[in-house]
């Protein structure tokens, strides 16, 4: 694999929170013949060197130049949590494009947690832009999904006026941002944290994880470029840990993956500090608990966050480090295989807490966007993966 980075952040490329040399890195997954180094490890390990070779590169295809953007708006919203790729095929004729990214936020200009109201989008070539903002109080938060049909689904988490949080609900906004629809509901849909969709022609799963009564919840849909209706919301997860947190908040049940082909919903559960399997998840009728534990670990899970299915086959996760917190390893991105082989690591950032969402996507030639927020400094890096 080749590792290429458009850093859309502006912070230059270097020595990944002081943990490893790129050389050294490389050479030492030479040493170790790691042959399926093709994910996180690639990326941990080669990063700084791939950039630093653009200086001396001859081929052109191989010169990265860097893409800057910010996730701050002109409105001054802070702490990015949701990431998330618009797909092929979203209609045209509204402010997104296919290749997009967009980024929810989730504290306003104050800095105080659950107040954020934007939504920005960046181009592939980092020319960002507003593409929503809602009305307070929000807090936006990392539930954040797009449909091809034309739709984002965004989920909020806001606070009162002492810093306790709320229900919250989702949003369900048109290709232009504005609300089309909003759904709440005090047991399905409590304090939505995180989902991921799934879409197959009109029709549409999505899985959302409640943080304020540790459960995930199913909504089924039917979809078209003029609307979207609401078929049926059940709770198909529950039991996962859940509570305050002074570092992060709240702490519960966060990152959704879906394997289609299994019918398995993975659960990053935080609190827990473990990742769950839940089984039969897009049909079942009603909760199956927190389905079967397939990674704990406690050397390499700090609090994990954001999670996503890679096109290998593995699991990608962040790591808040609320949980379980290691000076030596903070805001680290961990992969492990689904049946709970660690993998490999790399530190999105030297400071604790700056890796929350992240989302993943396949484009042509067999390229894939890695893309991670980060709370610290308030940016997107996408990191991308090519094979050689």
């Amino acid at each position: 694999m080749r590792v290429q980075i458009r850093y859309l952040s502006g912070k230059p490329a270097g020595n990944l929170g002081g943990k490893v040399t790129a050389v050294e890195g490389v050479r030492e997954a030479i040493a170790k013949n790691v042959r399926h180094l093709v994910w996180v490890v690639t990326l941990g390990t080669c990063l700084a060197f791939v950039t630093a070779r653009q200086a001396q590169a001859d081929d052109t295809k191989t010169q990265i130049v860097p893409v800057q953007a910010s996730t701050i708006p002109a409105i001054g919203d802070l702490n990015p949590y949701g990431v998330a790729f618009v797909p092929a095929g979203f209609p045209s004729g509204g402010p997104l494009r296919p290749g997009d990214t967009i980024v929810s936020n989730f504290n306003a200009s104050s800095n105080k947690q659950g107040t954020g109201t934007t939504i920005v989008s960046i181009s592939p070539n980092g020319v960002q832009s507003l593409f929503f903002k809602g009305t307070a109080p929000l807090g936006l938060s990392t539930a954040l999904g797009v449909l091809t049909k034309g739709f984002v689904i965004v989920g909020n988490l806001p606070t009162d006026s002492n810093g306790n949080p709320l229900q919250g609900s989702l949003l369900i906004l048109n290709k232009n941002g504005d609300v089309v629809t909003t759904l709440t509901d005090a047991n399905l849909l409590d304090g939505p944290w995180d989902l991921t969709v799934f879409e197959a022609g009109d029709v549409a799963q999505v899985f959302v994880s409640c943080v304020l009564n540790g459960t995930v919840t199913r909504i089924d849909l039917t979809t078209s470029k003029s609307g979207v209706t609401v078929n049926s919301m059940v709770q198909i997860a529950s039991k996962y840990m859940f509570g305050l947190n002074t570092a992060a908040l709240v702490v519960g049940p966060t990152g959704v993956a879906y394997d289609s082909q299994a019918d398995v919903l993975y659960v990053a559960s935080t609190k827990d500090n473990k990742i769950y399997a839940v089984s039969q998840a897009g049909s079942a009728t009603s909760s199956h608990g927190t389905g079967a534990v397939i990674y704990n670990d406690k050397k390499h899970l700090h609090g994990p966050l954001g999670l996503v299915l890679a096109p290998n086959g593995h699991l990608i996760s962040t790591q808040g480090d609320a949980i379980n917190p290691d000076p030596a390893q903070q805001s680290e991105i961990v992969e492990f295989t689904k049946t709970g082989t660690f993998v490999g690591q790399f530190s999105l950032d030297s400071t604790a807490g700056a890796a929350f969402g992240i989302a993943i996507q396949s484009v042509e030639g067999g390229v894939v966007d890695l893309a991670a927020v980060n709370d610290t400094t308030n940016d997107l890096t996408i990191f991308e993966l090519t094979e050689e």
